[in-house]
């Protein structure tokens, strides 16, 4: 877990190292040139260890440091601790100290138990919505957000990292092939499609009838509605192409990941090619190259790229080739009522599987000033610090009586990436105060919280008849 000033506790696995090599605590520090008091500290967690003496380890021991010194998921951790919150377990409030001793020392069987949790969730909320899936709201929310086939796609593009490798480099040498740095791209992509013998057609809005796209393979027509602006255009062209073009290598990948149930396979289908869509207009080389440059300024490069802020920015989120790594971002969307369209991460940054974001993010401010970029210094319930970048963005398809939704766009990364961003001029991150902000209210145990809506899940509240607080709700060993 990268972090500013983050101490890194290997106690269990250096212990475990040092049985295993029959060693005493004695003979380690005298092999390592470090007092044995000094061992005996690290190994219960009283100290963390050095730089020093994790390149001394690798070196006396002939092993990678990575092996004692692992990134912990950040995703994994947020969901097992929402795990130990489950109420059926009745667990008492455990020591964070205890919970990262699990994740270091077992994180298999700690990803085994999240997603038992999450099969015993789905069993038990599916024979209770059988009856009257409408007899508790707080169920029937839960319920939506553990709709498996999102879920499961979204846990295989963070597994990956947001980087498809086979997808994007296929993108990559098509967007080459067709010269798409030389010619205008609309020309070219639509060029690529009368090769199939597929004729592109703007409608107007009326004959689509509410579709943005519609494809007939038989006539070999593609449709696009006139309220699609021109980048959207583009990208829908994009999308047949790698159906058309590269169907074999997207069920290949599919294959691959194990995706199974007809649903599952759909949205990956999509997302898919979605993804490549994306690459191939904004080639990888190329695209990284002009964010190093120009420090990912969001907006510069959309229209170097001809390329919305959405589409940018969630193109910046891919950047994961191990060869040519960009910064690891994480990328969410929200709607005004903090409902999560989309999120994705190169990083660890953990995401909630239910429920909204926490209010004291940037993300929600956005809507107060549209258009306009809003910067924030943001710290997880972990310690884990993140500068965000939060827009609005208008969607497509408005008009007088239908007026285009608005969402807000999150982008950020790890604090210790922030000085390669445009949008830390002028921050002193140094000194910069994060604001504190927690997965959801369901979730974080921050007290006195003047935005809490609810309870922690494990939390019994406390009420105060005689006393009324900025906090709305206030739990059971809340000062």
């Amino acid at each position: 877990m990268s972090q500013r000033g983050a101490k890194l506790n290997i106690g269990n696995r250096l212990r475990v190292l040092r049985k295993s090599l029959g060693l005493t605590q004695a003979q380690m520090a005298a092999q390592l040139d470090v007092s044995a008091s000094y061992i005996t500290l690290i190994e219960t967690d009283q100290r963390p260890a050095s730089a020093k003496l994790l390149m001394k380890l690798a070196q006396v021991y002939d092993m990678n440091i990575s092996e004692l010194a692992p990134e912990i998921d950040t995703q994994l951790t947020a969901d097992f601790e929402a795990v130990l919150k489950d109420p059926a377990l009745e667990l008492p409030r455990l020591p964070q100290s205890e919970i990262d001793a699990v994740l270091q020392a077992s994180p298999r069987i700690a990803a085994a138990l999240v997603r038992l949790q999450g099969k015993h969730t789905d069993a038990m909320m599916r024979s209770q919505t059988d009856e009257n899936p409408l007899t508790d709201r707080n169920k029937v929310e839960v319920l939506g957000q553990i709709a498996r086939p999102v879920e499961r796609v979204r846990d295989w593009f963070y597994t990956n990292r947001n980087y498809i490798a086979p997808i994007d480099e296929a993108a990559e040498a098509q967007a080459n092939d067709m010269g798409l740095h030389r010619e205008e791209p609309h020309v070219a992509l639509t060029e690529r499609l009368r090769h199939h013998g597929i004729r592109v057609r703007i409608l107007p809005a009326s004959v689509m009838s509410g579709a943005l796209r519609r494809y007939d393979p038989h006539r070999k027509e593609l449709m696009l509605s006139e309220l699609l602006a021109q980048h959207s255009r583009r990208f829908q062209m994009g999308v047949l192409i790698a159906r058309l073009e590269h169907e074999t290598l997207i069920e290949e990948v599919m294959t691959d990941a194990g995706f199974d149930g007809d649903e599952s396979q759909s949205l990956a289908r999509v997302s898919l090619a979605n993804y490549f869509a994306a690459a191939l207009l904004m080639p990888y080389k190329r695209f990284l190259t002009a964010c190093e440059q120009e420090r990912y300024d969001v907006e510069l490069i959309g229209h170097r790229f001809g390329a919305s802020y959405e589409q940018v920015a969630h193109r910046m989120s891919t950047l994961q080739r191990p060869e040519a790594r960009g910064v690891p971002f994480f990328f969410v969307r929200i709607d005004r009522a903090g409902n999560v369209s989309k999120r994705f991460s190169a990083g660890r940054f953990p995401f909630s599987r239910f429920g909204g974001t926490c209010p004291l993010w940037n993300i929600h401010g956005a809507f107060e000033t549209p258009e306009q970029v809003q910067t924030q210094v943001i710290r997880m319930p972990e310690g884990a610090s993140y500068l965000s970048i939060a827009r609005t963005v208008t969607r497509v398809g408005g008009t007088y009586n239908a007026p285009a939704q608005k969402h807000a766009i999150g982008l950020g990364c790890d604090l210790s990436y922030a000085a390669r961003l445009v949008y830390a001029d002028g921050l002193d991150l140094g000194t910069t105060e994060p604001t504190d902000i927690g997965l959801n209210c369901y979730l974080c145990e921050r007290r006195n919280c003047a935005s809490r809506a609810q309870a922690p899940i494990n939390r019994k509240l406390a009420i105060n008849e005689r006393e009324r607080s900025l906090a709305l709700f206030r739990f059971e060993g809340e000062v």
